[in-house]
């Protein structure tokens, strides 16, 4: 319905689309982002809602779906009703606190990682002494150093912005005033510092609906 005063932007991100929650019973990965992608364009053509992804985000999804086994005409819908769009990387201001925040929160997750470090290592030394004399000393530290990876990449990673792309969908929403589509923790913390508002991949699907539902309860 052309002319629709309801103009809402989101920006998605790639868990958005890759998140098993979406998926209703019998649905397969590729149904599934199906299924949004003509929620997406009838939530457009009906009610003017536009959905955007910044390339970087883009070209992280594109290999993840291929991965997936997903349609060719998923990719064509993927395509056509989302808008790709860089980021004003220059023009977007950044409060100077929200940047202090995370400079203090990095310190402090490094600060743990080497405690997590450290633990791992009296592990291994641990381990060393208790199977010397069976000779499996680099099986058990191989485990070690698997278990430290996990466990340091959780403690510095998890619930933290990580990365360019992140960085990128929270400045394309901050710029068009958007709200932002993501299953990713991180994400929603730094997009409640920046004031965006926010919604979980998994209720994306139903939120579109309701709004096209109650669209038609109207017009009759």
């Amino acid at each position: 319905m052309a002319g629709h005063p309801l103009k809402q932007r989101f920006v998605v991100d790639t868990s958005a689309f890759l998140t098993d929650e979406i998926r209703r019973d019998g649905e397969d990965a590729n149904d599934a982002v199906n299924r949004l992608l003509d929620l997406i364009a009838e939530a457009k053509l009906e009610l003017n809602i536009s959905c955007y992804m910044p390339p970087s985000i883009y070209e992280e999804l594109h290999p993840m779906l291929e991965d997936r086994e997903i349609d060719d005409e998923v990719f064509s819908k993927l395509n056509t009703w989302v808008i790709k769009k860089n980021p004003a990387r220059y023009e977007v201001m950044i409060p100077a606190e929200i940047v202090y925040e995370f400079i203090d929160e990095m310190s402090d997750r490094v600060d743990r990682g080497l405690r997590v470090s450290e633990k791992a290592v009296r592990k291994a030394e641990q381990s060393r002494a208790d199977e010397i004399e069976e000779h499996e000393y680099m099986t058990e530290v191989d485990k070690v150093i698997s278990d430290l990876r996990s466990e340091y990449r959780t403690t510095l990673r998890q619930g933290v912005l990580d990365s360019r792309e992140d960085f990128d969908l929270l400045i394309l929403a901050r710029e068009l005033d958007a709200g932002v589509v993501t299953e990713d923790q991180g994400i929603i913390n730094w997009a409640e510092d920046f004031g965006l508002r926010y919604l979980k991949g998994r209720d994306f699907p139903t939120l579109l609906e309701e709004y096209l539902q109650a669209t038609d309860r109207r017009e009759d």
